[in-house]
């Protein structure tokens, strides 16, 4: 557990500007020696405009890779010898201060929108309940904020409701149900609703997902933790994905489980008290929420203009701009969520992730907002757009590949010229360029694989199902990349031409998508990547061979995207022992409560018009400011005299 007991200040995280220079040196020294080798391997023979573009593409692509492997580094040698990310000191438990706790008020609160009714309401009672197991309920209030507008969910979510406080006994004093007609700003406005009508009644509120499950402990953690960082304005969980039955789930699951926390550990190390937010399984300091985080209707047209979509990157850097600490508690236990079981529905739902990531660009200069602030929606952004710029690379080495063999070399270019201008390949160069390429894409898994190895290997079925199960984690995820890349590319053109995306409620549950869903989907990628290998293998074989990991992905993307979806292929591995995780070899009485309550617990046969709309709690009306991001007008002089100063506010003062 995190060592954080006292105060985020100075003192507790020792040397933060030396951390985020260490790793900027780091992450800019490796990549620009692979921005040289590059350049030195094109310019051999000369640079075309193509290759400056073709350089300029891969020195994003570069350094994008370089600051994950820096993170992974930072993490493992932490993890390795189990030292706290922030205070760097030996990681020890959060001590609950009961007094301190009694002192404060605590909202859980969901919020929801046309969900599984009884998947929500059974995730939201064992919650609950493994909070009450605690002894500390009493401390806690727990709130169901539904934004659903389906008529026939919202009746459901009614009788599950009563269904649920008949349950509950004298527990249910403590909780309450409330729907909005109108789901204005959708979850925005639906926190904000909640803040303005009952936010001042607590100090925290603990935000959890449709999806989020949380144990008691947990929350009695992120809480002490809160009142133990009077600075700390909010702090993160890594919430890690259960309840996985699909071979696409439980992979997905498993290299969460596997290489999410060391990750993680390496970005708190760097971040310190300037983490991001992911929008859930984190509690919040309500104050310090409410008079910073009104967020504006932005300016413009999409992309950039409208309502904010992705809320939580933005939450975070006001919170930042106000001066209070954002911190990620990256080794906390009992934080879960549910993921996509497909491929399908998991880049349905990065579909809407682009469009909100693409969006924090717009906000790159707005006023007041710290580097690290704008550094978080840059590499959100970079995320998927690195998609776009691989694809862009590839097709550019392929038009040079097929021109260069189009084109007979020209010995002698030069009048009266006695010798030939040999073509120069830099064949040690291209193949260190490549290993040094592999090293920064799998030795953050080896990593990862091998903290794991000496800390928890029993968690997941031991060494070798371990190690097996994670040979084929990367084989998958190398097979699949193709395609998420084709998928990832599509979504950043759409944005950028101005398609807008609905936010629905997304698949939660497993299923096995059909044929004909999964050819719609891959057809067109398919067709392309034939032709593509077609002409590169008829101008040029051998670059076609360098070619065929990319082509073998998107040419057999249907069944690819059809087979991972099995249950049956899911669970057969978890018989045999593979993508095992921990939840499943651990007795987590909370996901076994969870999976009792939505096999035994039904709804309602009632007619909805037998129940009254729940009574809520009294209201203490605040109001949310709306916050600005104009830029503030200076004359050159002022400027000038205040560079410095600007300079030093925004690195982490």
């Amino acid at each position: 557990m995190s060592g954080i007991q006292m105060t985020s200040s100075n003192s507790t995280m020792p040397f933060k500007k030396t951390r985020v220079w260490l790793f900027s040196l780091l992450v800019l020294a490796i990549s620009a020696y692979g921005m040289w080798i590059m350049f030195d391997i094109l310019n051999s023979n000369g640079m075309t405009p193509l290759e400056y573009a073709l350089l300029a593409l891969f020195s994003i692509t570069f350094t994008w890779i370089v600051t994950a492997f820096c993170s992974g580094c930072m993490g493992f040698i932490l993890q390795l010898f189990r030292i706290d990310p922030l205070t760097l000191t030996r990681q020890k438990a959060i001590e609950i201060d009961q007094q301190a706790l009694s002192k404060t008020r605590t909202a859980v609160v969901m919020p929801i929108y046309n969900e599984d009714t009884q998947r929500v309401i059974a995730g939201f009672e064992v919650s609950l309940r493994s909070l009450i197991k605690t002894g500390q309920f009493a401390h806690f209030d727990f709130y169901l904020l539904s934004d659903t507008q389906d008529k026939e969910i919202a009746n459901n979510e009614l009788k599950a409701w009563y269904a649920l406080t008949e349950r509950l006994g004298d527990f249910a004093k403590q909780t309450f149900y409330r729907r909005r007609e109108d789901n204005k700003h959708r979850k925005v406005g639906n926190l904000t609703d909640f803040c303005e009508r009952w936010g001042s009644k607590y100090e925290h509120m603990i935000v959890l997902d449709a999806d989020s499950i949380m144990t008691g402990q947990c929350m009695l953690e992120l809480t002490s933790s809160m009142i133990n960082n009077p600075q700390a304005g909010l702090i993160q969980t890594i919430p890690i994905p259960v309840r996985q039955d699909t071979f696409f789930g439980r992979f997905l699951q498993f290299a969460s489980v596997l290489y999410s926390p060391m990750l993680a550990t390496g970005s708190a190390f760097w971040q310190t008290n300037h983490a991001n937010y992911w929008g859930h399984n984190a509690v919040i300091r309500v104050k310090a929420f409410i008079d910073c985080c009104g967020l504006p209707v932005l300016k413009g047209n999409a992309p950039f203009g409208g309502e904010i979509l992705s809320h939580d990157f933005v939450e975070a850097s006001l919170l930042h701009r106000s001066g209070w600490d954002v911190l990620l508690l990256s080794d906390i236990q009992g934080s879960y969520e549910e993921v996509p079981s497909n491929i399908l529905d998991y880049a349905i739902r990065d579909r809407r992730w682009v469009q909100g990531n693409i969006q924090h660009l717009g906000l790159l200069p707005a006023s007041g907002l710290k580097i690290i602030s704008k550094l978080h929606f840059l590499l959100g952004a970079t995320a998927y757009i690195s998609s776009l710029i691989w694809l862009s690379m590839l097709v550019l080495s392929t038009i040079d590949a097929v021109t260069r063999a189009l084109n007979s070399n020209v010995y002698f270019n030069q009048a009266y010229q006695l010798f030939p201008t040999w073509q120069i390949a830099k064949t040690e160069l291209i193949n260190s360029l490549l290993f040094v390429t592999i090293v920064l894409l799998l030795l953050p898994k080896l990593m990862g694989i091998i903290v794991t190895l000496i800390h928890r290997n029993k968690q997941f079925g031991g060494s070798f199902k371990l190690i097996l199960g994670s040979i084929i984690e990367t084989v998958f995820a190398i097979i699949i990349a193709p395609l998420m890349m084709v998928f990832h590319s599509y979504f950043v053109v759409c944005v950028f031409l101005g398609k807008k995306v609905t936010w629905d409620a997304q698949p939660r549950s497993g299923r096995m998508v059909p044929w004909q869903e999964a050819i719609g989907y891959t057809l067109l990628s398919t067709l392309i990547a034939l032709a593509w290998g077609g002409i590169a293998y008829y101008f040029t074989p051998v670059f076609f061979w360098w070619l065929s990991p990319i082509l073998v992905g998107l040419i057999l993307a249907a069944p690819i995207v059809r087979y991972s979806s099995s249950i049956g292929l899911g669970v057969k591995l978890r018989k045999m022992g593979i993508f095992i995780c921990p939840s499943e070899v651990d007795n987590n009485d909370t996901l076994a409560a969870l999976r009792v309550h939505e096999q035994e617990i039904a709804l309602p046969n009632d007619d909805v018009a037998n129940f009254t709309i729940p009574t809520l709690g009294q209201e203490q009306p605040s109001v949310m400011p709306i916050q600005s991001f104009k830029r503030q007008g200076l004359s050159k002089r002022k400027r000038v005299l205040n560079a410095h100063q600007q300079l030093k506010k925004k690195l982490f003062n």
